[in-house]
């Protein structure tokens, strides 16, 4: 149905990933922000956790080969029909004609922008999962980012009563630049110094532009280092693990992270907040506040909710 003019800065077909595979070494993967892939397979009717495209930082250009229905959501890149200068929202579904071509530019809010296709897009299942998985080479397109040439083709037959549909407003919006990001203080974790948990809460955090898929640097106080910190065993972590290296400077791991780490580890980020960290861009704040695991919970329940999910 679309094929790919230009690929953008770092786009990748993603889906909900590979959580349980953490034993085999195969990052959990999939989509960086959950929810905004699954609102945008809601938008057409698909199963929220079909494969879509994950754009990042900035979109491509996409020619349409087929007259269809696509839908949009996360963040804002300007996207626009290249022939008349239709705009194409995020958080709609649009109707897209045979012969023309869609662009998606930088974002102007948010970080990352997911294209849903009706039914999915149509690649192979890898270990249970059509995302692609970057460290080890595999899923989606062969295993890699977009490039100019691809073919993204859906599932299913396009159904014109999909198109114009709007996601409410008013609720939920990870690309929210005032979103706090709630976290669970792991208990009597190996290496933490005690003064970290009030450290992340107290602390003004910036998004380093150190980051990508597998994790965030924040910027802002240096957290210091527990005495055992330097004599730690690797264990499993999991995205949403605030990681704290040598340097003291805090990293939230994200989708593609590796499945054991030796840093202290004094929380983890609630897993319906994901999506805020993953949309925060380099050089905007970011603030932690501590909440308790049942609160955690909850809002996971809420949040997949809100979501069609």
């Amino acid at each position: 149905m679309l094929h790919v003019l230009a690929p953008g800065a770092l786009s990748t077909v993603q889906d909900l990933g590979r959580p349980d595979h953490g034993h085999l070494g195969v990052p959990a993967g999939g989509a960086c922000d959950r929810w905004s892939l699954m609102v945008a397979n809601r938008l057409l009717g698909n199963a929220p956790g079909a494969a879509a495209l994950e754009m990042t930082l900035l979109g491509g250009t996409f020619e349409v080969m087929v007259t269809g229905v696509i839908a949009i959501a996360g963040a804002d890149m300007d996207a626009t029909v290249v022939d008349d200068g239709r705009p194409l929202e995020s958080g709609a579904s649009h109707l897209v004609h045979a012969g023309t071509s869609i662009r998606f530019g930088a974002v102007t809010r948010g970080l990352r922008t997911y294209l849903a296709l009706p039914g999915g897009v149509a690649v192979p299942e890898v270990i249970g999962s059509r995302s692609t998985c970057l460290p080890g080479g595999f899923g989606g397109i062969d295993g890699r980012p977009l490039t100019m040439g691809d073919r993204l083709a859906p599932v299913d037959e396009p159904m014109a009563a999909d198109a114009g549909r709007r996601w409410p407003s008013g609720g939920f919006d990870p690309t929210d630049p005032g979103a706090a990001l709630h976290f669970v203080a792991v208990a009597d974790g190996p290496g933490v110094h005690p003064d970290a948990v009030e450290l992340l809460v107290g602390t003004a955090w910036t998004v380093s532009p150190v980051n990508d898929r597998s994790g965030v640097r924040l910027d802002g106080a240096t957290l210091p280092a527990d005495a055992a910190a330097g004599e730690l065993v690797s264990r499993g972590v999991l995205p949403g693990a605030i990681q704290v290296p040598a340097s003291g400077q805090p990293i939230v791991l994200l989708a593609d992270a590796p499945t054991i780490g030796g840093y202290p580890v004094p929380g983890v980020v609630a897993s319906a907040d994901l999506p805020i960290v993953a949309q925060r861009p380099a050089g905007e704040p970011l603030r932690l506040v501590h909440i308790g695991a049942r609160e955690a919970r909850t809002l996971a329940v809420e949040r997949r909710a809100s979501a069609g999910g």
